[in-house]
């Protein structure tokens, strides 16, 4: 069958944190290599529950500030600083506007419960694909299986017949091992290539 569907990521993907400037003065103030940060964030027990559902963005960030030991003002500037330097990646957005109608898409986000109201009320992301898949919701997340095929029948379509973009190679190469061509994100020209190589263009 020819491939129906394109699916992405949004988190590395179509959404990047492009200028790391907070978040290396925040690393800075607290002590910490380039990179910890993240991974002091997303990284910690309560963001992998959060991502399942079994926890909330305040959970999250109560959890973080408790291993700095931030207190009131510090961890709200945090949490603003923390996604201060996120861009929408406006090329590929409009290169998933112009799959459509052709083509079905949508977005596949391990991604906390707040992220739906983020896609929609600040990026306005609902009116460029056909479904969104949040693992917060779902009670799974990439790369199990099932929420790649959760996914697909959202667009109605098989596995098989869908294209699945994301920056992790461990959630690419799920995609694949339920029949997705799976295409890890490096860059937006090198996405957008593969994409069109799997869609014959």
């Amino acid at each position: 069958m020819a491939i129906q569907a394109v699916i992405f990521d949004l988190g590395g993907v179509i959404l990047r944190t492009e200028d790391q400037t907070a978040r290396r003065k925040w690393e800075a103030r607290l002590g910490l290599r380039e990179g910890e940060l993240e991974r002091a964030v997303f990284g910690c027990d309560a963001s992998v529950r959060a991502s399942i559902g079994k926890a909330d963005d305040d959970d999250v960030w109560n959890s973080v500030a408790a291993r700095f030991g931030f207190k009131d003002g510090d961890a709200k500037q945090f949490r603003h600083d923390f996604f201060a330097g996120d861009h929408i990646d406006v090329t590929l957005v409009q290169f998933i506007r112009d799959l459509r109608p052709q083509y079905k898409t949508g977005i596949l986000s391990n991604a906390w419960l707040s992220a739906r109201r983020t896609i929609m009320e600040r990026f306005g992301l609902d009116q460029v694909v056909d479904t969104i898949v949040i693992s917060a919701e779902e009670g799974i997340a990439k790369p199990d299986a099932r929420i790649y095929q959760l996914a697909a029948q959202r667009l109605s379509v098989a596995p098989t017949d869908a294209i699945f973009v994301d920056d992790m190679p461990e959630n690419a190469e799920g995609a694949r091992r339920v029949g997705m061509r799976g295409v890890q994100f490096k860059n937006t020209a090198q996405a957008i290539s593969e994409v069109k190589q799997y869609l014959g263009e």
